[in-house]
């Protein structure tokens, strides 16, 4: 994956600022998805999980370099199956970061798509949110006058991905 070569470059005095034109477009596609899919507040911290996995299954499944001339459309099966439930999409992204990890540091160029990648992926690994408990049994342990069932802390990302596919879904 070559993302840096469309970073645009610009800067005074021989210095160069190297855009990260791959993150932003996979992070705008991820939040438009969301967006029209009307799942949440986007200020909420669920908005944001949700952005963070869409745009690092965007990102991270851009594996010709292609993805500021992709066309949505034509990715949203892709995206859905990376999405899945019953998919290893956690090992599959560590897999990709630290792919694209090596690579960067083998070019010994740095890489700002990958690092607004890497501070996402550490959000959604590090935060935990409070939200109804996703592997209860229907009906077994709610307290009465409880709507919403029992409550656990998950993982970001935990969260963010079913919400994510939920988005591709409705789009």
């Amino acid at each position: 994956m070559q993302h840096e070569s469309r970073d645009s470059t610009e800067g005074s005095s021989g210095g160069e600022l190297r855009v990260p034109m791959a993150w932003l477009y996979a992070e705008y596609i991820a939040d438009e998805l969301l967006r029209t899919g009307d799942l949440m507040p986007p200020t909420s911290f669920e908005y944001r999980a949700g952005r963070d996995a869409l745009a690092l299954t965007i990102y991270l499944s851009d594996t010709e370099g292609e993805l500021s001339g992709i066309r949505v459309v034509t990715q949203l099966e892709n995206w859905l199956s990376l999405t899945a439930y019953d998919q290893p999409w956690r090992e599959w992204v560590r897999e990709r970061m630290d792919g694209l990890a090596e690579a960067a540091a083998a070019a010994r160029a740095p890489s700002p798509d990958l690092d607004l990648a890497d501070a996402a992926w550490r959000w959604l690994e590090e935060t935990e949110l409070l939200a109804p408990d996703l592997d209860a049994v229907p009906g077994g342990g709610a307290v009465p006058g409880e709507d919403e069932g029992p409550k656990v802390w998950t993982p970001a990302w935990r969260l963010g991905l079913p919400l994510g596919h939920l988005a591709i879904h409705l789009f």
